[in-house]
């Protein structure tokens, strides 16, 4: 997109503006035909454990794809765009945060805050994947490198990181948090544990893992993906405060990642993050219809299932290239600069 002046960005908001409304047919609509599979590919799981445990281990992992699709609608909840009524989207926003163990009062502040500040490179850490700069990664010590490497790598980043989230992450607030936020945050958990205890007294706690256990690791895992790919890719947007601009942060700073339709569907069109992040009013089932008919977004970066695993090479933020690189490009980088190369 080009560079947005105060006359596009106000005509853009415009536009974008008739698509950030609920529709309370589409809403509940989009809850029957989310939860109501996801139980019962649960209760199916659970029931064929006891002729072959591959099978619910099979049902488990297309009860993932409706967790994901739960997590969008928790994720509507949050930003007040899945119903009209607020206390619709806090009841319906605790019940999906519960479902896919997210604390709805602390996710929904950080998540706030991550909109308010994407991409701004002073005002990095909360709601965001850990991203440094070349120079921040060269002023690290060499343990802080190391640590910073094990962050970065694949197997850690979707491997580890969705046990890190539902059990560290999702279960302890800020030390900025409001009281409300706090006792929200405990009650999840409790509700949370009392769920898995009553779980593991009926099935036992093997069959307990393998339904519930793999359903949240495989959601989890994609989520994490989903929401590195939609801000990390070569020439992403980033700025530092006082060039930093809002219109710009969320249509060149997020991607439009172009999935199958059944994937589309399944992830909640969030693969429409550019349209989001301009206007996180916008439900999850508007998303695409916005992006079709506002031309100026159609401009987005769009990456594809095939082309959005290079991103996985992208490790640091250049500022002066204005692009992600490997560590590989950024020793080189840091040589041009008569400095010497860190050793991995």
């Amino acid at each position: 997109m080009a560079h947005t002046d105060a006359e596009k960005t106000k005509q853009l908001r415009k536009d974008v503006a008739p698509f950030a409304k609920s529709e309370m047919s589409k809403s509940v609509q989009q809850l029957f035909n989310t939860l109501a599979p996801m139980i019962v590919l649960w209760a199916l799981a659970f029931y064929v454990m006891q002729y072959s445990p591959w099978l619910s281990v099979l049902c488990s992992v297309f009860a993932a794809g409706f967790l994901i699709r739960t997590f969008i609608i928790f994720h509507d909840c949050t930003h007040g765009s899945f119903f009209k009524n607020k206390k619709a989207n806090d009841i319906v926003g605790f019940i999906t945060g519960t479902l896919t163990s997210f604390p709805y009062e602390k996710w929904k502040r950080e998540h706030s805050i991550h909109h308010a500040t994407s991409s701004n490179l002073d005002k990095r850490g909360i709601g965001d994947i850990d991203m440094l700069t070349v120079d921040e990664y060269i002023e690290k010590s060499k343990l802080g490198r190391i640590g910073y490497r094990l962050y970065r790598n694949p197997i850690v980043m979707f491997g580890l990181g969705p046990l890190y989230m539902v059990l560290v992450l999702n279960r302890f607030n800020r030390s900025d948090a409001r009281k409300k936020e706090r006792i929200n945050t405990h009650l999840t958990t409790l509700t949370l544990i009392a769920i898995c205890a009553i779980l593991i007294y009926a099935f036992g706690w093997q069959a307990f893992l393998l339904v519930y256990g793999v359903t949240l690791f495989i959601a989890g895992s994609l989520g994490i993906w989903l929401f590195y790919i939609q801000h990390t890719y070569e020439d992403s947007y980033f700025e530092y405060e006082e060039d930093w601009d809002y219109v710009k942060a969320a249509v060149e700073g997020s991607s439009y990642y172009k999935l199958p339709k059944i994937l589309q569907w399944i992830t909640g069109n969030i693969g429409f993050h550019h349209v989001h992040h301009l206007s996180p009013r916008i439900p999850n089932y508007h998303l695409e219809a916005a992006h079709e008919n506002v031309k100026p977004l159609q401009h987005a970066t769009t990456i594809t299932l095939k082309t959005s695993f290079e991103s996985i090479r992208f490790k640091l933020y250049d500022p002066d290239s204005k692009k992600f690189v490997t560590f590989k490009e950024a020793n080189a980088l840091i040589a041009l600069r008569n400095k010497k190369p860190i050793q991995a």
